[in-house]
């Protein structure tokens, strides 16, 4: 559903999954800047939108997804998971309930298939369960804008406002439109990771630093939760994530999907999502397998890559921490 602030002079569309709204007006790090200080907006009106209503929506979801949410009180946004039977992540629901429906933002094209999903497991109960994509549309930037509101990076909110009204309440904002190069490199700044680019088919949410925001450890149980459990007891994911802080000598930065590589050929992940931040330069998130050594120089895409830890590589509520090194060589 393409944008129509895309009509805005300088508009350059972004890349799949965002091509419906714009990478940058013209100056992208100008537009970072004013999204930092509170006076830019993102427009991310292509990501998807799911209302569920109906008496037993909350206990419902809640039997569902990774979050508890049959005490959620009205006006309270949180974050959930829903997983499928071996614990890996199938959808991240950024979700609000307003006293009489629940609505749910999701990545680009994922509210068909969420939908199609939560509409085969109501049974007999009192929900109802649509994609309302074509109703709102969600704004990032200061929280200046009516409508269900959500946190997010680097102090700012993410609203959905109604579509229709889109371009007319952004242009009578007073905010500079900024594009989705300035969110991202806040967003991988911040530590963010984004489901389907930062992660893959086979992630888990321990992977992702998921946990303290997505995840109710002592909640009933949902599909997927032996998989918390388990790592959650024992530690040691197989995976974890990164932030990686690239050479800034290189004019390029690594695509999504690209290897990361110890120095020597060996792959040990992928690069998620890289961006050119206006203050730290290049940086990347990726998924790298659990035993690299925290201090290991890496190669991200062909581009020389010191990581710093997000997610511990002994993650868990009862692994003894202890990040691994590299040995120290004796002359």
């Amino acid at each position: 559903m393409r944008s129509p602030l895309l009509e805005l002079h300088g508009a350059v569309a972004a890349d799949a999954p965002d091509d419906d709204i714009a990478a940058h007006y013209g100056e992208p790090a100008q537009e970072q800047r004013a999204l930092e200080s509170g006076t830019g907006f993102v427009d991310r009106s292509n990501r998807g939108v799911v209302r569920v209503t109906g008496p037993d929506r909350l206990s419902w979801l809640h039997s569902l997804l990774s979050q508890r949410l049959d005490v959620l009180p009205p006006h309270e946004p949180t974050q959930a998971l829903l997983l499928d039977a071996n614990g890996r992540v199938e959808h991240h629901l950024h979700l609000v309930d307003d006293g009489e429906a629940v609505l749910a933002h999701v990545e680009p094209g994922a509210a068909p298939a969420l939908t199609a999903f939560l509409d085969r497991m109501r049974f007999m109960l009192r929900v109802e369960v649509a994609d309302v994509t074509g109703e709102y549309a969600a704004v990032t930037g200061p929280a200046s804008f009516p409508g269900p509101a959500f946190p997010d990076v680097a102090g700012l909110t993410t609203t959905l406002v109604p579509r229709a009204e889109l371009a007319a309440l952004t242009a009578a904002s007073g905010l500079r439109p900024a594009g989705l190069w300035a969110y991202e490199a806040l967003r991988i700044a911040a530590h963010t990771p984004r489901f389907g680019l930062d992660s893959d088919e086979r992630a888990i949410p321990h992977e992702m630093g998921w946990i303290e925001d997505a995840v109710h450890l002592n909640k009933g149980c949902y599909r997927g939760q032996e998989t918390v459990a388990r790592v959650h007891n024992l530690g040691r994911p197989p995976r974890r994530l990164v932030f990686l802080h690239l050479d800034g000598s290189v004019d390029r930065l690594p695509a999504h999907g690209d290897p990361v590589e110890i120095p020597g050929g060996r792959t040990v992940g992928f690069v998620g999502s890289a961006a050119r931040h206006h203050e730290l330069g290049p940086v990347a998130l990726a998924l790298v397998k659990r035993n690299v050594p925290v201090d290991a120089e890496l190669l991200a895409g062909g581009v020389a890559a010191a990581q710093e830890v997000i997610v511990s590589p002994d993650t868990g509520a009862n692994a003894q921490i202890a990040l691994r090194r590299q040995p120290t060589r004796r002359a």
